[in-house]
Formats: C-alpha cells, structure tokens, sequence
C-alpha cells in the first residue's frame, strides 16, 4: 500500500512538472548579471521614446493557465551614432499593468495581485527602470541583429539582463523590437508562491519565468 502511494505521489509530482513546463511563458532567458555600468557615448543624438506607440507585452504562468498583459512607458530616450543604438534609459509605468486574457473582473483581480506587496509593490514602487549598459552586433540570425544589455530595476534590486532585439536608426527615428523572452522573478526577490520554494504546493506553484517582449519607437 505504502509502495502505491509513493507511486501516485511520484505521477502526480510528474504531472504537476510537465504542466507547469508546457505552460512557461514563451522565449529564451534573458542572460542576467550583476549591475553593470551605463553606457555613456561622448558624441551621441538623443531621440525621446514614443510612449504612445510603444509597447511591453508581458505573460505569467501557473500550472492550470498562462495569463498576459501589457505595461508602458512613462519616459524613455534612446542615444545615437547616426547608425546604431548607443544607449538609453527607460521608465517602466507599472500602474499601466493591464491584462488582456481575463474579462475586467478577473483582469481586475489578477492586476490587483500582481501590484500588491506580493509581487510588484506599485504603490511603493510605481516605476520600473531600464538602462542600457553596451549593444552589441549579433551575426546569422534573421530575427535579430543585436544582443542588448541593461540594467533592469525592480522594486529595490537592479541586475543587467540581455535579450536579442532588432534594433533600426534612420534619419528621422530609432526603433527596437524583439521576440518572446524570459526573466527569472526570483532574481527580483519576487518569489510569492515561487516553484522553487520547499512550503509551495506544487500545483499552486507560479512559474518564476515571467515572459517578455518589447515594441519600442523613438524619434
């Protein structure tokens, strides 16, 4: 009897496994460091970011749903050379957090979490930060032709992330676009009902990866 039990805990601990990776946010991991320092290009024209038009789209995961979402910017610049992208720095409006795969009751409830002292903490910690510390030439890849690196703030804790982009300067404008990648909460502090801590149960975990992917506009 005892060899049986173990058995469907063993399934069940197989299942709740295979579930909560079928249904991880999309998209490579974002290469995540310690802080690092800024770019600062001597000679360089500033384009301020289209808030307007410019767009992170987010996504979240348990083992029985994967939920997404929106943020904008508040503020944002991008530096140039007149052909590539040199820097720039970027604050995240998190009070703009929306979710787009509930009806607004249940999008209500679930952004409500999302910005309680459990996960983000708006009300203490209202603006995210992005500033860019190197771009770098990617070769051979079709989707993208840059690895971009920055440091990330959330809440209290800054770490440099890097994540492929297509980024285009032109005479009038700069843009930066990328496709589905991930980062790790947990790097954050953020581990409410992390799967990685030994008092969750397992089919109530919520996936560490958080999923993102950025459409930004600058001129």
């Amino acid at each position: 009897m005892m060899k049986t039990f173990k058995n469907y805990l063993f399934l069940f601990a197989l299942v709740a496994l295979v579930a909560s990776c079928k249904n991880a946010p999309k998209g490579e991991a974002a290469a995540t460091s310690d802080a690092a320092p800024v770019a600062k290009a001597e000679t360089a024209k500033t384009l301020n970011v289209n808030t307007a038009n410019t767009l992170i789209n987010w996504s979240g995961s348990k083992i029985s749903a994967t939920h997404t979402g929106t943020l904008k910017l508040k503020s944002g610049n991008l530096t140039t050379d007149g052909t590539k992208v040199t820097g720039g720095s970027f604050d995240i409006d998190m009070s703009t957090m929306t979710c787009t795969d509930l009806d607004a009751e249940g999008g209500g409830k679930l952004v409500g979490h999302l910005s309680s002292p459990d996960f983000f903490d708006v009300a203490k910690f209202p603006t995210a930060k992005f500033e860019i510390t190197k771009v770098t030439a990617l070769e051979g890849n079709p989707d993208a032709n840059c690895m971009v690196y920055g440091n990330l703030t959330l809440k209290d804790v800054t770490k440099q992330i890097g994540f492929k982009a297509n980024v285009k300067v032109g005479a009038t404008g700069a843009s930066v676009s990328t496709g589905d990648f991930t980062i790790d909460r947990t790097d954050f502090g953020i581990k409410y009902g992390s799967e990685s801590l030994a008092d969750v149960v397992k089919d109530k975990a919520i996936s560490d990866k958080v999923g993102l992917k950025i459409n930004l506009s600058a001129s």
